[in-house]
C-alpha cells in the first residue's frame, strides 16, 4: 500500500499544510492539488460536492501524489465507507460529542477486528495497492471535529477513543457552539475566550497522544497555530482563494486604468 505521505511528515516533526475543496470540479482538484499541499479535502458536508463527483476529484488528484481526503457529511456509515472505498486516505468527521460518537467514528474507518468497517475496496485497490486490506488500518486518518460546547466539555473521553488518530476544530462551529451569536462567524479567532477554548483542546489532544488538526482562513494564521502545536492546518479553502485572486486582479486593473466598476458607478437620474 502507497504510504500516507501525512503521517511519515509527523514521523519526522513536521506539521502539515491541508487544501480545501468545495467545489465540485475534478480540474479543481487536479489544480489545488498539484500546488504543493501536503493533503487535499473534499468537502462534501458544506460544499457543493456529491458522491460520485467525489470519486472523480480523487481521481484527478491522484497524479500529484498528496494525501487524499474527505470530509462526509455526517457521522454515518454508509457515507464514510465509500469515501474510503473511493480511495481517502484520511476521514473529517463533523459534530462528533462525545466518546461513543468518536466510537462509532473509528468503527466506521476500521476494518475488524478494531472497527466493523465492511470489506469492498471498490477503487482504493487501484489507487493505494492491492495490499490496501492489510495496512489500510495503519495508514487512514480518522479525525473527529471538535465543534460545540458539549464536544469541549467531553473532550477528554474524545481523545482517549481507541483508533482516533486526531481532532479536526471547525472555529466558526465552535465559536457558536461556545458564545451563541455573540462574536462574529467565521475563521481566524481573536477573542481569548476561544483562543483559550482551542488550545485547551489541542493541548487534551496531546496529552491523549493524538493530533491536531484546525481550519484557517489565512496563512498568517496558520503559521500561528503550528506555533501552538498543532499537527495540520487547513489555509482557507478553493471558493476563498478563487475570490480573493480574481478580486484582487479587477482591483489592480481598475486602480492601474482609473476606471470604475459599472457597480461603483452612480446611477444616472432620469433614462431607462
Amino acid at each position: 500500500m502507497i504510504n500516507n505521505n501525512v503521517k511519515r511528515l509527523w514521523e519526522r516533526g513536521s506539521p502539515a499544510l491541508n487544501g480545501w475543496l468545495s467545489i465540485a470540479s475534478p480540474f479543481t482538484a487536479e489544480i489545488m492539488s498539484a500546488q504543493g499541499y501536503d493533503a487535499v479535502t473534499i468537502d462534501i458536508q458544506h460544499g457543493f460536492v456529491g458522491y460520485e463527483t467525489a470519486a472523480t476529484m480523487l481521481q484527478a488528484m491522484r497524479a500529484s501524489g498528496v494525501t487524499p481526503m474527505v470530509r462526509v457529511p455526517w457521522l454515518s456509515p454508509g457515507d464514510i465507507m465509500k469515501a474510503l472505498d473511493a480511495g481517502a486516505y484520511g476521514i473529517i468527521c463533523p459534530m462528533v460529542n462525545n466518546a461513543e460518537e468518536a466510537r462509532q467514528l473509528v468503527s466506521c474507518v476500521r476494518y475488524p477486528p478494531l472497527g466493523s468497517r465492511s470489506f469492498g475496496p471498490t477503487r482504493v485497490t487501484f489507487s493505494a495497492g492491492q495490499d490496501y486490506g492489510q495496512h489500510a488500518d495503519n495508514e487512514i486518518l480518522c479525525f473527529a471535529m471538535i465543534e460545540t460546547a458539549e464536544a469541549v466539555k467531553n473532550i477528554d473521553e474524545i481523545v482517549a477513543t481507541p483508533g482516533l488518530d486526531g481532532i479536526y476544530i471547525g472555529p466558526a462551529d465552535l465559536t457558536l457552539g461556545m458564545t451563541g451569536r455573540k462574536y462574529r462567524t467565521g475563521f481566524d479567532r481573536d477573542e481569548p475566550e476561544i483562543v483559550d477554548c482551542i488550545r485547551h483542546i489541542i493541548e487534551r489532544a496531546h496529552a491523549a497522544g493524538i493530533r491536531a488538526g484546525l481550519h484557517n482562513g489565512t496563512p498568517e494564521y496558520a503559521a500561528k497555530a503550528v506555533e501552538w502545536g498543532f499537527d495540520l492546518v487547513t489555509v482557507s479553502n478553493d471558493v476563498q482563494l478563487l475570490r480573493g485572486a480574481a478580486a484582487a486582479s479587477v482591483s489592480r486593473f481598475r486602480q492601474l486604468t482609473g476606471q470604475q466598476s459599472e457597480k461603483e458607478i452612480p446611477a444616472q437620474k432620469g433614462g431607462y
